[in-house]
């Protein structure tokens, strides 16, 4: 895992700790938890070199973090080193464990990740979810969810929380889902109809997938953009390791950028939007290919083969995400675009026509456009990491209640 998070919280971001004796000890805890998790297996002589502490108090912080099951030793550190080998220091492969969810157009996912960052238990159920009231979704959904937990249980395991990714907009209370067009739900509040024993947090299916680069990213910098796509279009902004956000908590919003102003009608009430012309709904639509279960394996392998109708979709689904991306990189000034989602795998023929556009349209130099490694598992990672960097961020909670 990497370093600790400039975003303690998906949808609220941390409440700073009081400078008081308490809330001393609960930043140091989180400060030896991240280094641990960053760095280790670590002696705590190691810790308390990094972190700046002394030995005696990284020793209490330690004891403590091992009594509430979130540290173990490994033994040794270094075993026949000369002098006294320190024992090493581990995040817990038991314990807590984020439970993240995923609730698409067309599928339903949950899984279960250890402090250590592993996924220990992941199911996926097919199925149309547009149109269906969110009670009748969520009711299945919860049963994966106690599915998973129950898997993650029997491995030693306890839920710390659950984190819901959704296509759609999400109020600040982290529980509603104000608009999600694409699954026909306004005004939807999930913390009503999802398991009331476990904290809960929903965002942005865009906004998990972008922390789940920030934190899982290979070399991913501080400042982009990230671009995902299923059957709509979301993105994130990432700024100085922090999502923005926006007054209201709706920023991100690509799919609905007008990219012909006179254009298609959109499932939001306007026309012409992004998703109307690199949706994969239009882009099946524009390459004559039916919707199938694995429909952007389809396109990708007929793209592959050299479909010409296919691959002058994609071209096509480049240029109108370059337009519409040209807006925001000039607004914005990222350090990098990053494609995820399904347009990870389609990125070999939307690319070429996505650069040539933003050269083209961009007041100042090209921004570099990357392709994310995590492709459409970002949103569900991103979601449950939420939950683990939270127990890391603030590890007292979990140690009262050891």
């Amino acid at each position: 895992m990497t370093a600790p998070p400039h975003e303690t919280h998906p949808a609220r971001p941390g409440r700073a700790l009081p400078d008081t004796q308490q809330g001393m000890r609960r930043r140091n805890l989180a400060r030896v938890m991240h280094t641990v998790s960053a760095d280790g297996p670590l002696s705590r002589a190691a810790v308390a070199s990094r972190i700046g502490l002394t030995r005696a108090a990284v020793s209490t912080l330690v004891d403590e973090l091992i009594r509430s099951g979130l540290l173990e030793e490994l033994g040794p550190e270094r075993p026949g080193r000369v002098g006294r080998p320190g024992s090493a220091l581990a995040v817990s492969a038991r314990g807590p464990a984020g439970i993240g969810a995923e609730v698409g157009v067309d599928h339903l996912a949950v899984c279960a990740v250890d402090l250590r960052g592993r996924v220990r238990s992941r199911v996926v159920r097919y199925g149309s979810n547009r149109g269906r009231s969110p009670a009748p979704v969520l009711e299945q959904l919860t049963g994966l969810v106690r599915r998973v937990v129950s898997e993650a249980e029997a491995e030693g395991l306890w839920p710390a929380g659950l984190a819901v990714a959704v296509p759609g907009l999400v109020a600040r209370d982290a529980r509603t889902v104000v608009r999600a067009p694409n699954l026909d739900w306004h005004d939807a509040d999930l913390g009503a109809l999802l398991p009331g024993d476990l904290p809960l947090t929903v965002d942005n299916e865009a906004n998990f997938g972008a922390l789940a680069e920030l934190w899982l990213g290979d070399g991913i910098p501080r400042d982009f953009l990230h671009v995902s796509a299923e059957i709509g279009i979301g993105a994130a902004v990432v700024v100085d390791g922090r999502l923005l956000r926006g007054t209201r908590g709706f920023a991100g919003e690509l799919g609905h950028v007008p990219v012909r102003p006179d254009g298609l009608e959109c499932a939001c009430g306007g026309r012409g939007c992004l998703e109307q012309y690199a949706g994969e709904k239009a882009v099946l639509r524009a390459a004559g290919v039916e919707a199938g279960e694995d429909r952007v394996g389809l396109l990708a392998g007929r793209a592959a083969e050299g479909d010409e109708s296919v691959r002058r979709a994609l071209r096509e689904a480049g240029t109108a995400l370059g337009i519409a991306l040209t807006g925001a990189v000039n607004l914005l000034d990222p350090e990098s675009v990053v494609l995820g989602g399904a347009l990870a795998a389609l990125a070999p023929w939307l690319l070429p026509s996505l650069r040539d556009e933003l050269a083209r349209r961009t007041a100042g130099p090209a921004c570099p456009v990357s392709v994310s490694a995590l492709g459409p598992q970002g949103p569900l990672l991103g979601a449950a990491h939420s939950v683990v960097r939270a127990v890391l961020d603030d590890p007292a909670v979990v140690a009262e209640r050891a």
